[in-house]
């Protein structure tokens, strides 16, 4: 409980300091965050993003750049900073509003 706890406060602090990069989100990360595919987390889905996230930022940065099962290296995000991958990562995991 605690964890979970530590994980929304996490997301609430980092959603309120960075704006994800919308462009970059709808080019490369919706189509498969949208709609989950090949076992993407869904964007807004707070609870399948949450084993994800208790690794911390820079594990998942690291992971969007070398790629992980389905994703390719990079998200196809090639002209994403990791200032980008990490704003874009809370919010594709932050609660559907």
């Amino acid at each position: 409980m605690k964890k979970m706890l530590a994980v929304s406060a996490m997301l609430f602090a980092a959603s309120a300091m960075a704006q994800p990069p919308m462009d970059k989100y709808n080019k490369s990360c919706a189509v498969c965050h949208n709609a989950g595919v090949a076992g993407a987390p869904k964007t807004g889905d707070a609870a399948a993003w949450a084993p994800k996230m208790e690794k911390g930022m820079e594990a998942l940065v690291a992971s969007v750049k070398t790629g992980l099962n389905a994703m390719p290296p990079k998200g196809m995000c090639f002209d994403c900073s990791d200032e980008d991958y990490a704003a874009l990562i809370t919010y594709m995991s932050s609660p559907a509003e």
